[in-house]
């Protein structure tokens, strides 16, 4: 357990410890500039530099017209109408579906391949009677 204890705070100590990056000039070995960096400091650089490009890209998707390339995000309008064709298709193809039924009944009936029904039906006894 201790030597986990030093580990865990050598390797805190590591995230604070400062280093010098220098930029020079190849050809005269001049230097350019120089920055003081810890590890801490590149990983929240770093970390910002993320969560900035995620959200200019989330903004740009989002806020642009290039949201109507994205499969699936459509307006509000086309959806309305997408669903109105779609209502209007099924109706279509139940009424196509009917008709085809009643012509193949009528052809069966024209050309004698009549299938006689042989359930009876339980037809009530009506009196006649005169109010």
């Amino acid at each position: 357990m201790a030597t986990e204890d030093k580990n865990k705070g050598r390797s805190l100590d590591r995230l604070n410890h400062k280093y010098r990056l220098v930029i020079m000039n190849d050809d005269t070995y001049e230097e350019v500039t120089a920055f003081r960096l810890s590890r801490m400091s590149v990983y929240v650089a770093l970390s910002t530099l993320f969560v900035l490009l995620v959200a200019i890209t989330v903004a740009t998707v989002v806020f642009t017209p290039l949201r109507y390339y994205i499969p699936g995000y459509g307006d509000l309008k086309q959806r309305k109408e997408f669903l109105q064709l779609k209502m209007r298709t099924d109706s279509l193809e139940r009424a196509i579906s009917t008709r085809d039924r009643y012509l193949q009944n009528l052809k069966n009936v024209i050309g004698g391949n009549i299938q006689l029904d042989t359930n009876m039906l339980k037809v009530p006894k009506v009196e006649n009677s005169t109010y």
